[in-house]
């Protein structure tokens, strides 16, 4: 009786944990948590209407993730974005990208195919409800399964690790199309599962390039767009 009793309030608190973390997520990937803002775990406490603790758990997943930093006064910012180091972070990710998805042409079998395809259907669904949370989710999810299908864990791993940092960019990138993409992008991808069904390596890297800096030059010009020069200050 003693052990039931106890084990409810741990599932309880666990559960309150993954709902924290989840909105969290949602909030900050899409942007409506900026870069730096504080987070205060009694605010956070109640507005989910939940101790400290689940609020504790749910931010040190978040911090796990690269979403927030803990501070050495033990406070808890967004994760800020370091915009200087974009041009390394975008090379870095080409070249991964090239890799992995040269190598899944080369490698993959028909249950790396069947992932592919399915994780195609799930972003492309994303897209036409027009949910960007769920683009960034899948747009990442289909670039993994390709990064699988090359079966190299050390570079699968890598990619990720790029993948991971680079989701509140991609928000900015979604941005940039109003969160509306356009249907060549999503054809986009289609090419290059046709190029890996065919195990054209050569068109499966070379796309993969040209995708990674479709990303790079989208995000700089939307960075330097300005928004207030047709406005008159009076």
């Amino acid at each position: 009786m003693s052990k039931n009793t106890e084990a409810t309030p741990k599932r309880t608190r666990g559960e309150s944990a993954n709902r924290i973390f989840k909105a969290l997520r949602e909030e900050i990937l899409s942007m409506q948590l900026g870069p730096g803002q504080p987070l205060d775990e009694v605010s956070l406490a109640e507005r989910f209407g939940v101790s400290r603790s689940p609020v504790r758990e749910a931010l040190v997943r978040l911090a796990a993730q690269g979403l927030v930093n803990t501070l050495p006064n033990k406070s808890t910012i967004i994760a800020p974005l370091n915009i200087e180091e974009f041009p390394q972070y975008i090379d870095a990710l080409d070249l991964l990208q090239r890799a992995t998805h040269r190598l899944a042409a080369t490698l993959r079998n028909d249950a790396d195919l069947a992932d592919i395809d399915l994780c195609q259907q799930q972003f492309t669904q994303a897209v036409k409800e027009g949910d960007v949370v769920a683009m960034i989710e899948r747009n990442q999810a289909f670039h993994m399964a390709i990064a699988n299908a090359s079966h190299n864990n050390y570079l699968a791993k890598s990619y990720a690790s790029l993948l991971d940092e680079g989701r509140r960019i991609l928000r900015l990138y979604f941005r940039s199309y109003n969160d509306t993409l356009p249907p060549e992008l999503v054809v986009e991808h289609d090419r290059i599962i046709g190029a890996i069904r065919n195990q054209d390596a050569d068109l499966a890297e070379s796309l993969a390039h040209e995708h990674s800096q479709e990303v790079k030059t989208r995000f700089l010009e939307y960075m330097a767009t300005s928004h207030t020069s047709g406005i008159k200050v009076i």
